[in-house]
């Protein structure tokens, strides 16, 4: 069966040429495909033939919805959804007074091994194809009922492992005759795959690039955070400014604060420094408990941020949304993953 969704339109223009259709059909399908449609036969303005040529030889598999929670205290929506292939994935809405953000994963599982993330305890099954990716997006959206506005890739998974995957999403994504959500809506996290940053920065996409970081020594981040071990901090920070020296755009650094871990004044000190002399932020992030980890959220996140502050560093802290559900990055799959093995 071939993967329709997944084809841009020149793609799609040549797959339909070799049906016998003319090139204005390519548009056509396009925009229904994106419009979110279960069947062929929602595609009205196709002949008969047509719809059933192409329900005979083309895959479409919308997710359907496992579970859904939504918060009573800010309406934040947390979907697991069933693909067709019986895996589950999580998708978050989070409403804010600037538009609605969908945040969403990029493989079923991971393998990247970080000590505070849900989403890695069972590892990596597979990536997710570029339509899985689109429709978490379009089926929130649909679900929802709220428009969606930004895109933010920091569900399960690591974006840059799926590389060429993720690249075809956020052109399917980003095309006007599709969902049409401008780059500069879309914000990219990566655990620090130093050579997928740089061969990001050659794209010169208008997105935002957020590196998870959570410590700024060799001998921390490496204990929380495996693929430290083969990047390195000062590798990862080169790469990190030779992607703003190419791309002009600032980037994002994302910092669980972890209890005695990584919160203490001299690695906010070090911090400071590696940001010097290239413009930066931090978003400190109040660490969420995930039951098998020892880790426990910092008490020191107002002082580790003034620290910063102090030597001229742009800092955040996150704002929880969720907090009465399970809106943290791989608990609900989790959750599912422990009743279906009982």
């Amino acid at each position: 069966m071939t993967d329709i969704k997944s084809m841009n339109q020149e793609e799609l223009s040549s797959f339909l040429k070799e049906l016998g259709q003319p090139a204005f059909r390519a548009k056509q399908v396009f925009q229904w495909l994106h419009r979110g449609v279960r069947s062929f036969d929602e595609m009205t303005n196709l002949s008969k033939a047509l719809r059933e040529q192409l329900a005979q030889s083309c895959l479409l598999a919308p997710p359907t919805v496992e579970r859904k929670q939504v918060s009573a205290l800010d309406g934040t929506i947390k979907y697991l959804w069933r693909l067709h292939d019986g895996n589950c994935i999580e998708t978050v809405l989070m409403r804010y007074k600037h538009g609605n953000t969908v945040c969403i994963s990029s493989q079923v599982g991971c393998r990247m091994g970080c000590a505070f993330c849900a989403s890695t305890i069972a590892g990596k099954v597979r990536d997710l194809i570029p339509a899985e990716m689109l429709d978490q997006v379009l089926f929130t959206q649909i679900d929802s009922g709220a428009p969606i506005s930004n895109i933010v890739l920091m569900g399960i998974g690591e974006p840059l492992d799926n590389f060429d995957t993720v690249m075809r999403f956020l052109e399917l994504v980003n095309h006007p005759d599709g969902m049409n959500i401008g780059m500069r809506h879309i914000s990219l996290s990566t655990c620090g795959l130093v050579d997928r940053i740089d061969e990001l920065a050659k794209r010169q996409l208008q997105l935002t690039l957020s590196v998870s970081l959570h410590a700024p020594d060799d001998e921390t981040r490496s204990k929380i955070m495996p693929v430290n071990k083969s990047v390195g901090v000062e590798r990862l920070f080169a790469s990190c400014r030779r992607y703003f020296e190419q791309t002009g755009r600032r980037i994002s650094y994302e910092y669980a604060m972890i209890d005695g871990v990584n919160d203490t004044d001299w690695q906010a000190d070090l911090l400071a420094s590696h940001l010097k002399g290239t413009p930066g932020h931090v978003n400190l992030i109040p660490l969420n408990e995930v039951k098998e980890s020892p880790l426990r959220p910092s008490r020191r996140v107002a002082a580790f941020q003034k620290r910063l502050e102090s030597q001229g560093v742009t800092v955040t802290v996150r704002r929880k949304l969720g907090g009465d559900i399970d809106a943290s990055c791989g608990q609900l799959r989790r959750k599912q993953m422990l009743e279906e093995q009982a």
